[in-house]
Parts: C-alpha cells; sequence; structure tokens
C-alpha cells in the first residue's frame, strides 16, 4: 500500500469525499498536474484545441473538471493496479484516441463540437443529449461517439472516382468511407463502368418507375440503425405499405429479434424492463453474452459507480472480456489512474450453453425454495408447467450442453439467492443462435422465479448497441404489424395495408438468392459485412433488377454491378435533418436531437422526404400522405398513430424527451399480454453436438461499431482482426503456438488467421465478425425470430505461413 498512500498524497482530495473528473485531459492526473501541463508547449496546444472545442471564454484548466455530482470516497479494494496507469497492463488510450479523434475532425471541429454539445449520440442506444443524461450527472463522452464523429463532419467524396468503380472495388470498406460524403444523386445502368450524376427528378423516376413495373411482392425495403431516427423508420414503412407492400424490416432482425419475440410472448412487451439508474441501486448486475466496454462504453461509467456502492458482478460468456475484467473510465479520476475490477465472477459456458446454464439455475432455484412464492402466484402462470418440464432434464444433460457444471449453475443460483435485487443484462452472446428465443425465454424463467420484475432496481434489459433499433421496430418499421396496430395504421392514414404476409431481413435476401425480389431498397447497412455467407449475398444482390441505396457513404455493397440499374440518394445526418428527430435508446427514452446548424452536403435530402416523394408518384392519389413537409408532422402523426409514443408530438426542442412505459416497466406486477400476467415458458437444451476434434466458434466484435472497422487491433483484447482467440489448453494440444497461422473449416465455408492464445472456454474459439462471416452458414437461423446465427462448429488445421495468408477466407 506505499505506493496508494503516496499517490493519495500527491492528489491530495483523495481522502475525501470529493472527486475531480477528467474527460479530454491526457496524463490528467491531478489538478496540480493539468497545471503543470498548462505551463510547457504540450500544455499551451492543449489549451489552444481546448479554446477551440469550449469555447473562446473557457480556458484548459476549466475545461478538464467536471463533477458527477455524486459523493463517494475512493475504493483502493477495486483497483485494477497499485501502479497509477500501470504500463505492463492492457488498457485502451482513451486520451489519445481522443487527440486523433480531433485531429481527424480539425477541418470541422467548430460543427463537430456543437454536434457533441447539441445532439443526441448516434452510437450505441445509451440516448447521451449533447454530453449528458438522466442516469448520473458530469459529462460523459465515449469513443464509441468520437469515432462516428467524421461521418457527420467528412466533405463530399469527388464524384469522378465513380465514373469507373474498378479501383474502388480493391478499397475496404474503411477506405471507402474516407473518400467522404456522397452528395448527388447518382445511377448505374447495367453495362456502365461507374456512376453518373442526375438529379432528383431523374433519381426518382427511376425508382418509381421500376416498383410501379413490379408486383408489390416482389420488392423489399430494408433499414439499418446508422444514424437513423424514429421519423425515418416511421415514414419507410408508412411509403412502402402506400406502395403496396409488406416486405418492409430493420437491423434489429439481426441482433435482437429474439429478445423481443421472447419478450413480447412472455411479458408483452419487447424492451428493457428498468432504466439505468437501477443499476446504481441494485444488489448484483448479469452480463450474459455481452462486450459492454466495447460496444457500450459509457456504460462502464455507470458500472463504476455501481462497484463503488458495493454491487457485485457477474459475467456468463465462453471468453471473460477483459474490458469487464478490469477497465480505465477515462472520465473517472480513480478509474482513470488505478483501473477498476469490474468482475467478481465468471461463469464459463460454452458457446450456445446459455440455454442449458438457466435452465440448471432455474433448477436450483426452484429445488432449494430460493423463489418468489407470492410474486409467481400473483402475477405469473405457467410456473408448473416450466418446472415440471425442467425436472425432467438430467443434470448430466445440463451439463454437457451447457458446458459447465452442477456446481457452478449451483454457486450461480447461491449469487441469486443472496441478492435481493439484480439485473440481467445481454447481447447477441444469448440471441444470435438457433434456440436464441428459448435462451431468453429460459433467461425470463429465472428472473420470474426470483420476482425481479416490476419494481426497482431489478430487471431485464436486452442492452442496445445501435441508435435506431429500439425505436425503428416500435414505430412499425416491422414487416408483420399486430392486428391492433395494422387496424390503427390504417385508420390514421386512410388507405388499405397489404395483407399478405411480409418478409424479415433474412427472408428477403433468401427471395433475392431464388430470384424472386426485382425492386430492393436499402437504407444504410451493407449485407455483404453483416450477413451469413458473404459469397450467398453476392449472388443475392445480383439477382435484383433494381437496387436503390439511400446513404451518407459509399459501401462495397453499392459498387456491386447493377442486373439492371442501381440508384444511389444521398442522405442526411441525423443532426442534418431539418426540424431535427427523435431517437428512442435501450431504456425506451425517447429524446429529441436538434438540427445542428452548420455546413451541409450537396443536394443530400433526409430519407423520410426521399421515400415520401417516391411514394407519392408511385401512387400518386395517396401522395398527400406519403409526402412528410417537415419532421414535426411526422412526430404529430406517430404520437396519434403508435400507442406508445403518444406524447412525441410534444418533443421539438432540445432536452426533451420522456420515457414510455415509465422509469420501471410492469410497476406493481401489471404486464401487457392479453391475460395480463407473464408467462413462464417451458424449454429445452437444443441438443448440440460437436464431433470429436471440432470446435464451436463464436463471433465477436473489436475496435468497429456495427460493421464499421476502425482499428486493426482492439484495444481491450490486443487482437488484431484475422486473430482466432484459442484457450492455452487447446493451443496445447494442438501444438499451437500464439501467432502460428491456421484454418478454421466450416460446413459453409474457410477462414486463415492467426492464434492468439487467450482466456476462452477450452472447446470454444471467437473470431472477428465480419471477417469471419464466411464460416456462417445463412441456412442456420432462428425459426422463432428469423434471427440468424451467427455461430458454426469449425474444425482447425495448422498451415505454413505463407505472404497473405492470415485473414483469408474460403
Amino acid at each position: 500500500m506505499f505506493v496508494a498512500r503516496a499517490w493519495f498524497a500527491k492528489l491530495g482530495s483523495a481522502g475525501n469525499n470529493k472527486r475531480v473528473s477528467f474527460v479530454n485531459v491526457p496524463f490528467a492526473f491531478s489538478l496540480k498536474a493539468c497545471s503543470r501541463l498548462l505551463e510547457n508547449d504540450y500544455g499551451a496546444i492543449l489549451q489552444r484545441i481546448s479554446r477551440i472545442l469550449f469555447g473562446a471564454g473557457q480556458d484548459f484548466r476549466s475545461s478538464c473538471l467536471s463533477s458527477t455530482g455524486i459523493s463517494m470516497s475512493w475504493k483502493p479494494s477495486l483497483w485494477a493496479s497499485l501502479i497509477p496507469r500501470n504500463p505492463t497492463l492492457r488498457k485502451p488510450n482513451h486520451y489519445a484516441e481522443m487527440i486523433r479523434v480531433a485531429w481527424e475532425n480539425r477541418d470541422e471541429l467548430r460543427y463537430g463540437w456543437k454536434i457533441l454539445r447539441h445532439g443526441v449520440c448516434d452510437g450505441c442506444a445509451l440516448g447521451t443529449a449533447g454530453m449528458k443524461d438522466w442516469t448520473i450527472t458530469g459529462t460523459h463522452l465515449c469513443m464509441v461517439r468520437l469515432e462516428l464523429m467524421r461521418l457527420n463532419t467528412a466533405p463530399a467524396l469527388d464524384l469522378e472516382q465513380l465514373a469507373d468503380v474498378s479501383r474502388l472495388l480493391e478499397m475496404s470498406p474503411f477506405e471507402l468511407r474516407r473518400l467522404g460524403r456522397l452528395p448527388e444523386p447518382m445511377i448505374r445502368r447495367k453495362g456502365e463502368k461507374g456512376f453518373r450524376v442526375v438529379s432528383w427528378e431523374e433519381a426518382y423516376s427511376a425508382a418509381a418507375d421500376r416498383i410501379r413495373s413490379t408486383s408489390p411482392e416482389r420488392m423489399a425495403f430494408y433499414l439499418t440503425s446508422r444514424g437513423l431516427l424514429n421519423e425515418h423508420y416511421y415514414s419507410a414503412q408508412k411509403a412502402a405499405r402506400a406502395m403496396g407492400t409488406n416486405h418492409v424490416d430493420n437491423s434489429a432482425r439481426l441482433c435482437h429479434a429474439a429478445s423481443t419475440t421472447a419478450m413480447k410472448h412472455t411479458l408483452g412487451y419487447g424492451a428493457t424492463t428498468c432504466s439505468y439508474r437501477d443499476w446504481l441501486g441494485t444488489n448484483l448486475i448479469v452480463f450474459f453474452g455481452s462486450n459492454t466496454p466495447n460496444n457500450q462504453p459509457v456504460t462502464m461509467k455507470y458500472l463504476y459507480e455501481a462497484r463503488k456502492r458495493g454491487v457485485k458482478v457477474a459475467v456468463v460468456n465462453p471468453y471473460f472480456e477483459p474490458g469487464l475484467d478490469r477497465y480505465w473510465v477515462p472520465s473517472e479520476t480513480e478509474s482513470a489512474l488505478f483501473g477498476t475490477k469490474m468482475a467478481d465472477a465468471w461463469f464459463a459456458v460454452d458457446t450456445g450453453g446459455d440455454l442449458a446454464f438457466l435452465n440448471g439455475v432455474f433448477k436450483h432455484v426452484v429445488a432449494e425454495g430460493w423463489i418468489d412464492r407470492s410474486f409467481i402466484t400473483r402475477y405469473t402462470t405457467g410456473f408448473d408447467e416450466a418446472t415440471a418440464n425442467i425436472e425432467g432434464q438430467s443434470w448430466d444433460l445440463l451439463e454437457r450442453e451447457s458446458g459447465t457444471t452442477r456446481e457452478a449453475m449451483g454457486r450461480f443460483a447461491q449469487m441469486l439467492r443472496e441478492a435481493r435485487d439484480g439485473i440481467f443484462v445481454w447481447a447477441m452472446g444469448l440471441t444470435q443462435h438457433a434456440h436464441g428465443v428459448q435462451t431468453i425465454q429460459a433467461l425470463v424463467n429465472v428472473s420470474l422465479a426470483l420476482g425481479w420484475l416490476g419494481r426497482e432496481h431489478v430487471g431485464l434489459m436486452p442492452i442496445r448497441g445501435h441508435s435506431g433499433v429500439q425505436g425503428g421496430a416500435e414505430v412499425g418499421c416491422v414487416p408483420n404489424l399486430a392486428a391492433g396496430q395494422r387496424e390503427r395504421f390504417e385508420q390514421i392514414w386512410g388507405f388499405e395495408l397489404p395483407t399478405f404476409h411480409g418478409l424479415t431481413a433474412t427472408e428477403m435476401i433468401a427471395a433475392a438468392y431464388d430470384g424472386q425480389l426485382d425492386v430492393f431498397w436499402l437504407v444504410g447497412g451493407d449485407f455483404l459485412a453483416t450477413l451469413p455467407d458473404p459469397k450467398a449475398v453476392v449472388v443475392a444482390l445480383g439477382n435484383v433488377g433494381t437496387r436503390i441505396h439511400q446513404d451518407i457513404v459509399l459501401t462495397p455493397m453499392m459498387l456491386l454491378p447493377p442486373k439492371d440499374v442501381v440508384v444511389l440518394f444521398p442522405a442526411t445526418t441525423r443532426y442534418e435533418c431539418p426540424g431535427g428527430g427523435t431517437e428512442t435508446t435501450t431504456e425506451r427514452r425517447i429524446i429529441f436531437s436538434p438540427e445542428v446548424d452548420g455546413r451541409r452536403i450537396g443536394t443530400a435530402k433526409p430519407e423520410w422526404e426521399v421515400l415520401g416523394e417516391v411514394a407519392a408518384r408511385v401512387r400518386p392519389e395517396l401522395g398527400d400522405r406519403t409526402r412528410f413537409h417537415s419532421s414535426q408532422e411526422i412526430r404529430n402523426e406517430v404520437g396519434q398513430a403508435v400507442a406508445l409514443y403518444s406524447g412525441i408530438e410534444r418533443l421539438s426542442k432540445e432536452g426533451d424527451q420522456f420515457q414510455w412505459g415509465g422509469p420501471t416497466l410492469f410497476a406493481g406486477g401489471h404486464f401487457a399480454t392479453t391475460d395480463g400476467k407473464a408467462h413462464f415458458t417451458p424449454t429445452n437444451p437444443a441438443g448440440r453436438q460437436v464431433p470429436p476434434g471440432s470446435f464451436r466458434l463464436s463471433t465477436r466484435r473489436g475496435k468497429q461499431f456495427n460493421s464499421m472497422v476502425w482499428r486493426t487491433t482492439d484495444p481491450l483484447t490486443g487482437a488484431a482482426r484475422d486473430h482466432i482467440l484459442i484457450s492455452p489448453e487447446d493451443a496445447v494440444g494442438l501444438a499451437i503456438k500464439d501467432g502460428d497461422t491456421i484454418r478454421l473449416a466450416s460446413k459453409a465455408g474457410s477462414y486463415t488467421g492467426r492464434a492468439k492464445i487467450d482466456r476462452i472456454k477450452p472447446g470454444n474459439l471467437e473470431v472477428y465478425w465480419p471477417e469471419g462471416n464466411s464460416l456462417l452458414s445463412r441456412e442456420a437461423i432462428d425459426l422463432a425470430s428469423l434471427e440468424p446465427d451467427y455461430n458454426a462448429v469449425v474444425s482447425i488445421e495448422r498451415v505454413p505461413v505463407t505472404d497473405g495468408s492470415a485473414g483469408r477466407k474460403g
């Protein structure tokens, strides 16, 4: 403790209840250190940058300090190291990254700063408004948002580069984004080398003519979450249905469709049941299949505060995510200096073994009587059927299917028993499986058995990684509407909706592969990077006669040669959208993000305007109902048409927000099911057999947002994009050394990369996504939600080292 005491003395304020936060200051260990920085040339440079960012009235010394509003002492027992910024430990250098981002955006620093100060974050669905939120006071700024900034500040690309796309075909998605923003509508026809600039009139006509010439059953619309607003999703699905099709879907299909399907069936709503503030008052937080330090980094600030209050944290995952082991929160002085131990326990399950693990936990809590009998009796149904089903599952089966032991499941159940309150947080490690819906139903069973719903500090949180996916589905951007919602839309819109079964995103690609789509309108995204079996996706998109791409930057998908024609519509960012718009966060908070003054790119238009205009040309008799004249007009209609969103019409200025369902969903045990009760569900392990010598493989994310990769090395794991995570035990058994070139083979394809020995459960491997998508089968899918399975069973072989062999797909 000598080192710790010495640093406490140096910091001066460590022994009292006040804490200083450093938001944008590299190496700022104390106020004294800040002052010293100001005295040298480096400090002068930083001060100059600070004045640009914070305004002439602020200096570096004041801008680097902020109060969190929470008075608590430092806790050395949670430190990851007694050595400040221990150079021997792997950690992200947030401060250097912030300076690099500032330099990258130096041509539009003032505009970028306006976005940070006034806009709602277009990264994960945390919902930071400006740099504040509704969970804890203080300044919140994460690298996901900063990395995305260049998409908002980039200049227009040189359109001459698109006249011949042959050179662009060799570029990576990252390199294509670096070319700049799409400024004008463009068209490329069959046989042409590239695109030519056209007027909006010609682009509108090209799209409308093609849509009119095909049947509604042979056209589809897909929207991703790249900064899209609720207004875009609503207007898009309305336009699609006005043009006669129910084939409209959003990117939530690829990440949390299993959560939505399972939760709607068991609870009534497919959304988180609690708020982030509940993290700070609960006793236990469990992360299942989640990498929040990478995908939702500001939540690590919440977790840090929770840890300071004594909250225990457990991780259920094949890989012990380094950021959930220990993390350095850059805006919290104590954590920025010494790091923070984030997790108390790791329960290592096999990839896809969470269903059996949760069934084992359910079996334990029921057998031991560690249940809330009153809650079960008053507010639930199906408990007896679920318990009878679980009693029929032997421990041998549950151990084999989960990859862990009865004792481990018992230890986890004991943690639940000892916690008065608890919150389950999960991500795609649970959902992206062929049994994803059943896994979430098993998780709901455990929560219901404990009575962890309908009150403060407990709940279920399917944490969202992208800012548009929660609201997109809720405002109707899904293929098959509930009967009541369909009737409401027809009443408000004044026209009949199509009645045929709508295709989901995965079904759209399957239909295209079979030659059953003539028009495919894609707002954002890149199916070549996001879906399993990229070679099949190329074939599918090549079979579509007319592709319409609406985006802010180029993607590889746009450059595929047209069967007939490809239309490019340049879009605006959420901060350029006239009149602003709204986002719905993970905690169901609908927040208004204002239009931010600044430069604009070419003649780019918001998605809602373009979709409404094309629909009006396809169905002129409905033109007055598909065209919107402002985003406020859209919100007015959403408030009438979508019951949960009543009140959105009142959101019109910075800071406006409300949380549908309130801070606690299902408060008092009132569930949104037809009978008003929560439903237990009998669930059964999938019977997953792995041949001897084979491995379970899952895909993971690194320094990226969705499929947009920012860095070749993951600062949390130290792994490169072509690394394959393997356990020390498996490496020894296969005589594989760290860095060896190895080839993975599945039924769908192969992938060559380099071994990285790490803390992953034996028998399991992980590769980065989308690099490893060639190993994934397009036929593996959860039939209940139609969410793809992003996992595989693979074999391993060592290969001779050859130049350029690593990272190749087969």
